[in-house]
């Protein structure tokens, strides 16, 4: 399992993974589940990954290998005109590469199943989010629905969903994707730091921030015990339950 969040603020576009994987309790591993592909001053191309690992990292190097072969397949991640175009690249190779590995008859639903989030901006267009399936289908981000999530959701959700603001700041997102992920960490044992974090400003066209968050970040072992503690004092604050 693992658990990424792409969310959209007025600034821009925060991504944030962590990089646990596991086949069983005995088999725990650290992957990259953020891949970027970037043309400064033309393009930057976020694509976050949960599922299966053999299929997510297929997804992922055919996707490259098309970027530095480009007579091969177009367009490719560097040639397509929107995102949306993008977003349909993506899901044709996802359909693709779980049609290839699943055995006759075995659907996107089976163990070979991988859902992304993908997110940028190519000049001439605006920041856009996606949510893709296993099936190849997609969903785009709005103003109800403002941030997408894959893998093991239901921890974090709740944080997000009574905090978010379009107008918060960078450094505000950044506090708020911490605390998401902390909760999550401390219920599922599937998910694990360390965590990649990207933040891409509207019309930048480049990278902004890219940061990998270890154990002993001294930022998140402040965020991360501030929340428990101010739990903790919230709990106790409140009224106790009527005896009679």
């Amino acid at each position: 399992m693992t658990y990424c969040v792409g969310l959209k603020i007025d600034r821009g576009l925060v991504f944030m993974s962590d990089t646990r994987t596991n086949a069983g309790i005995d088999s725990i591993s650290t992957f990259r589940k953020m891949h970027v592909w970037e043309e400064p001053g033309e393009r930057v191309i976020v694509l976050m990954s949960a599922g299966n690992l053999a299929t997510t990292q297929s997804v992922v190097s055919i996707l490259d290998e098309r970027t530095k072969s480009v007579n091969e397949r177009t367009p490719t991640l560097l040639e397509t005109p929107s995102m949306y175009q993008t977003a349909k690249l993506v899901g044709n190779v996802v359909k693709e590469v779980i049609a290839s590995s699943s055995p006759a008859g075995e659907k996107a639903d089976s163990y070979f199943n991988a859902s992304f989030v993908l997110g940028g901006q190519i000049r001439g267009t605006e920041p856009r989010l996606f949510m893709i399936y296993p099936e190849g289908n997609f969903i785009e981000s709005s103003d109800d629905t403002p941030f997408f999530q894959v893998g093991e959701t239901k921890y974090g959700k709740p944080i997000i969903v009574r905090t978010y603001d379009k107008t918060m700041s960078f450094a505000e997102t950044v506090k708020l994707l911490i605390v998401s992920f902390d909760s999550t960490l401390k219920s599922n044992l599937s998910v694990g730091l360390p965590l990649d974090l990207l933040f891409y400003e509207k019309d930048s066209f480049r990278v902004g921030l890219k940061k990998r968050i270890a154990q002993d970040d001294p930022y998140y072992r402040t965020v991360s015990d501030g929340w428990s503690n101010a739990l903790k004092q919230a709990f106790r604050s409140l009224p106790d339950f009527p005896e009679s």
